[in-house]
């Protein structure tokens, strides 16, 4: 058996599963009102779903693709962002107009930590690799909040561009990647000192962020612009011979308003790849070859050949499909 997707279909209210081999969807499973991030949880068996506007988390047994249990809080506003700790034990969830974090037992599926943010729409949630820092992007108060996981308390609130959303922590421990989506860039931060290192123009409305597994490639879906960014976090310039370099330096050079020409590795953005209507979530497979992408307004998912960084095909599912996970 192959691997399988788990998307949420934000306006009907339903999970589609689709098989990655066949490229279809095998089952569909209703839901609370406007399911809106997921994360799967194979160790554990089951997939956590966070309907927004229900106020509810639902979770989701993998075998049956049943909805087993629901998460429930006082005066929920919005719960959104859904990450798991590097330990696999401890499950975080951003709740966006409650402005809190939560961290839920998986053993139980209760909530066992609440704490403010003092932020405004606290969205995403992305972890060191270490898992000793969360980092989570609040869109309204543009700034990214560093909590200490051992201590649940907050460590700093750092100051990045408008409305960040998209946020990925670089598997090698050193570079955050925080995609602004009201200035159309992306920051890419030192760890240490959280100085902007970079910042690259990217698409209109970045909206997600998501590294490959060997951390090569970030890609960045642009809602407005119907596109995905491809960041290669290891470029050198002026290496013409690297088949994914589909730009010369002296193109890339056009989107970078100061290009630095020293001949080191750095990050840039290599390519847009042309997806469907408003995309959003996007998940790799396992082995990182493919990349899927949830396209809200085609109601469609764009697979993306990693070898080729091309669309080679898309799955019809739900209708606004926004948030996808991947099981093998």
């Amino acid at each position: 058996m192959g691997e399988k997707l788990v998307v949420l279909n934000k306006d009907e209210d339903s999970v589609s599963i689709v098989d990655t081999e066949k490229e279809v969807e095998i089952t569909k499973i209703q839901t609370d009102y406007n399911p809106h991030e997921v994360l799967t949880v194979p160790e554990k068996n089951k997939t956590y779903v966070s309907c927004s506007l229900g106020n509810v988390v639902q979770v989701i047994n993998n075998d049956d693709w049943e909805i087993v249990d629901e998460i429930n809080y006082p005066d929920f506003d919005f719960p959104h962002g859904l990450s798991l700790a590097p330990d696999g034990e401890e499950l975080y969830l951003a709740e966006t107009y409650g402005e809190r974090i939560h961290t839920i037992d998986m053993g139980t599926d209760k909530i066992v930590n609440t704490i403010d943010s003092s932020q405004k729409w606290t969205h995403m949630i992305s972890f060191s690799p270490d898992g000793e820092i969360a980092y989570i992007a609040n869109m309204n108060s543009d700034s990214v909040s560093l909590l200490d996981t051992d201590s649940k308390e907050f460590i700093d609130h750092i100051p990045v561009g408008g409305g960040p959303e998209g946020i990925a922590a670089h598997p090698n421990g050193d570079h955050l990647y925080v995609a602004n989506q009201e200035e159309n860039n992306l920051y890419i931060m030192d760890t240490d000192t959280f100085e902007v290192l970079y910042e690259r123009s990217i698409g209109d409305l970045p909206v997600r962020c998501v590294f490959s597994p060997d951390g090569r490639y970030a890609l960045i879906a642009n809602r407005s612009s119907d596109d995905i960014s491809v960041i290669d976090s290891e470029f050198e310039l002026g290496n013409s011979l690297d088949p994914h370099t589909v730009r010369s330096p002296n193109e890339l050079f056009l989107h970078d308003s100061e290009p630095e020409l020293d001949p080191e590795v750095r990050p840039w953005e290599i390519k847009r790849i042309a997806a469907g209507k408003a995309p959003g979530g996007i998940v790799f497979n396992s082995d990182g070859t493919y990349a899927y992408v949830c396209n809200n307004h085609s109601n469609d998912i764009s697979v993306i050949d990693m070898k080729s960084l091309k669309e080679k095909s898309t799955i019809d599912v739900g209708v606004h499909p926004d948030g996808i996970g991947i099981i093998e």
